[in-house]
């Protein structure tokens, strides 16, 4: 009896295919994304689709379902529906009209659905929606991140002009006070104005030379050496105290004395600052550890900065490291700064993750290879 409602509703479907298409493209053009389009783009792999679900049902199995799926037309269609416009709901809303659509001819005819046959339905379709929706979310995040990527490189190339500007009005203003007769704080100041304008030029010009050369997230150039850990982190201390100060946080060194690591020292600073930065402005008046540890067994320098701040919502979790994924309390958030870390840890070899919970805080970790392991000894 299954065997026979099996091939009933597989002759069905080839039989009445044209008959589906029409009824399903009545529904679909409901959707906002769907109205202007054209038979043929409407239509896309659907048709295949069809011709899969009727050739599973005739051979009675759904065991090569997921893997006939995987080299067949959802994946092509996820991708063509986002040139299309449509949003990830509508992906999913098209193909559960088309299983509706299978429903009513099976109802029409007397084919009974129960067992076998419903079943091979839902894994069909829950299979094609989510390659189809799995290949639309990957390609998506690729364009935000190309686009990004984009925006950066312009906004760092445009950053050179005001740049330009504040180091010869620097020069202008020392000359000037010099012949005045300058005093000890105003020199003083006018070096940190100075070393500032550098420190900035030097990351405009290496944001631009990174968007201009990666070509895959990790495809930066890393210049490695060995150096111990704490008087490093200790540098970073002393520099960021001010702004710690400013709201009262402490900053305490816990790395060890005689940690080396091997890594490039300007990129590991730009994750250790992201990471503390990050740590000030969620823990008013609280603590913020900066620690690290050789883990053997692993061969790789742990690190991780701590802080007993406001910690981060279970819902926002996983996705922190994310490019683009801002703090949704944040308003001035670009959801870079995590993303950096995550980019160059990576391009070191190595992982980052975090453990957080509101109202206790946060510790974000990240690995380095040793010296030995980065050269493959």
């Amino acid at each position: 009896m299954v065997m026979n409602e099996l091939s009933k509703l597989a002759t069905l479907i080839k039989h009445e295919r044209a008959a589906i298409l029409v009824r399903w493209r009545q529904q679909a053009r409901e959707l906002p994304s769907a109205r202007g389009l054209s038979v043929a783009v409407l239509n896309d792999h659907i048709p295949g689709l069809l011709d899969e679900l009727a050739e599973a049902l005739e051979e009675r199995s759904d065991q090569t379902i997921p893997e006939a799926l995987a080299e067949g037309t959802p994946p092509v269609h996820g991708r063509q529906r986002l040139v299309d416009g449509f949003d990830i709901e509508e992906v999913v809303a098209e193909y559960n009209l088309l299983r509706g659509c299978i429903h009513t001819l099976a109802d029409e005819h007397a084919v009974n659905l129960q067992g076998p046959p419903l079943h091979i339905i839902n894994r069909v379709f829950d299979h094609s929606i989510g390659l189809a929706v799995q290949t639309y979310a990957t390609e998506r995040a690729q364009e935000v991140q190309r686009r990004r990527e984009e925006y950066l490189a312009f906004v760092a190339h445009d950053l050179r002009t005001p740049l330009c500007a504040i180091a010869l009005a620097e020069k202008v203003l020392r000359s000037t006070l010099v012949a005045d007769g300058i005093g000890a704080e105003s020199a003083q100041m006018l070096s940190v104005l100075r070393r500032g304008v550098k420190q900035l030029e030097q990351l405009v010009n290496q944001v631009i030379e990174e968007n201009a050369n990666l070509e895959t997230e990790i495809g930066m150039k890393l210049v490695r050496r060995e150096f111990d850990l704490w008087p490093f982190v200790a540098g970073l201390i002393d520099d960021l105290k001010p702004v710690a100060g400013s709201v009262g946080n402490r900053l305490i060194n816990l790395v060890p004395d005689g940690l080396f690591v091997y890594a490039d020292a300007s990129l590991l600073r730009r994750v250790f600052q992201n990471l503390i930065t990050n740590a000030i402005k969620y823990c008013p008046s609280g603590e913020i550890v900066i620690g690290a540890r050789q883990l053997d067994a692993e061969r790789v320098i742990e690190c991780w900065v701590s802080d007993n701040g406001a910690g981060i919502p279970k819902d926002f979790l996983e996705k922190v490291f994310v490019m683009g994924e801002a703090d949704p309390g944040d308003a001035g958030g670009t959801g870079l700064g995590l993303a950096i870390v995550k980019t160059i840890t990576e391009a070191h070899g190595g992982k980052v993750a975090v453990e957080s919970e509101v109202g206790i805080g946060s510790t974000f970790r990240f690995s380095l290879p040793t010296k030995a392991t980065a050269n493959g000894a």
